[in-house]
């Protein structure tokens, strides 16, 4: 067991301890969403990308997953598996590391926290990459982030992973999965309302918007087609000190890891972070019975076992028997 997993082990047994003797402290619950966005599409902002079949360069990429462990109404206790992913040519290394967050709250509380957690152990990896990897040139990597180009503060990547990119001329973009905020002028998916007017195969969609430090925005907001047999197109958020140079040029590259046949269109060292990223089942077992046989430690697994099954109904009746096999239904809170 690592240092950090008996720090949360212990932290755990604290929230808890707290917990039983005080019960859940309420307090007001700040909304925190990033802001609608909703224009015409114009087709002068769309622009050719040039596909590359051999790039001499790299591609990084960081994810992280959330498997929940034990739940309850008021509380949860969460596995945290955090990945990177190097591509170079067709050679891939990886890493990984792994947490264990306890939360204490509503399932709204929890699913907050955990976004934040989240993306704090996104940047922690991400800045490892940097520290640790070695290149002679900065401008042929690419470090890819999943989730919107946001930085300081909450549910946003750390400030300074944006200054180390800048710092050292790396390709820092951030690539979103689904980008449902993103609208036309009529109300509907921005997205799909683009594919249609493009006239290329494969294109960019630059600026939807503007870097706006001033509220946390670091990169100029874009759409991106990158295989040119797929209908996937992402959200990419290109940051500021890279807008300075010719944007499809700098995407293009980005055309060489996205044609893989297991992700078309979305490039492939995310793919590969993420599924680096699921935790086997073997292992979900074993931080099970880690967390019961801690919680029996510190006397808390009895009680905290009668709020578990007070919420496990709905559960039992779909033959789950652990919670992380709810999930999927795209629920971990």
């Amino acid at each position: 067991m690592n240092a950090l997993i008996k720090e949360d082990l212990v932290e755990m047994g604290k929230k808890f301890s707290l917990y039983i003797e005080k019960g859940r402290v309420t307090g007001p619950i700040e909304v925190r969403e990033e802001p609608m966005i909703a224009l015409k599409p114009s087709i002068d902002n769309i622009k050719p990308l040039r596909k590359i079949s051999n790039f001499k360069g790299q591609f990084w990429a960081v994810d992280c997953s959330t498997r929940t462990l034990k739940r309850a109404n008021n509380w949860g206790i969460y596995l945290m598996r955090t990945t990177s992913a190097t591509l170079e040519g067709r050679s891939v290394n990886w890493d990984y590391a792994e947490r264990i967050c306890s939360v204490v709250g509503d399932a709204y509380t929890r699913s907050n926290y955990l976004t934040d957690f989240r993306i704090e152990l996104e940047s922690q990896m991400a800045l490892r990459l940097l520290d640790r990897e070695y290149y002679e040139d900065p401008r042929s990597i690419y470090l890819l982030l999943d989730g919107g180009g946001y930085f300081g503060g909450e549910r946003k990547f750390r400030v300074a992973l944006y200054d180390e990119c800048k710092k050292k001329g790396i390709n820092l973009l951030a690539i979103s999965k689904n980008s449902p905020l993103l609208h036309d002028d009529k109300g509907r998916d921005f997205i799909a309302t683009t594919s249609i007017l493009s006239p290329y195969g494969i294109w960019v969609y630059h600026p939807i918007r503007k870097a706006e430090k001033d509220h946390s925005l670091y990169g100029d907001i874009s759409i991106v087609k990158l295989c040119e047999e797929s209908h996937r197109i992402f959200r990419c958020d290109i940051m500021d000190y890279l807008t300075t140079r010719q944007v499809n040029e700098l995407l293009s590259p980005l055309t060489f890891s996205s044609e893989d046949p297991r992700c078309m269109g979305y490039p492939i060292a995310l793919w590969l972070a993420h599924e680096f990223s699921a935790p086997s089942v073997s292992m979900l077992l074993h931080y099970h019975d880690l967390i019961e046989k801690e919680l029996s430690a510190f006397g808390l697994l009895d009680v905290l076992r009668r709020e578990e099954l007070t919420c496990r109904f709905v559960d039992e009746i779909h033959g789950i028997r652990y919670a992380y096999q709810r999930e999927f239904w795209g629920d971990y809170v």
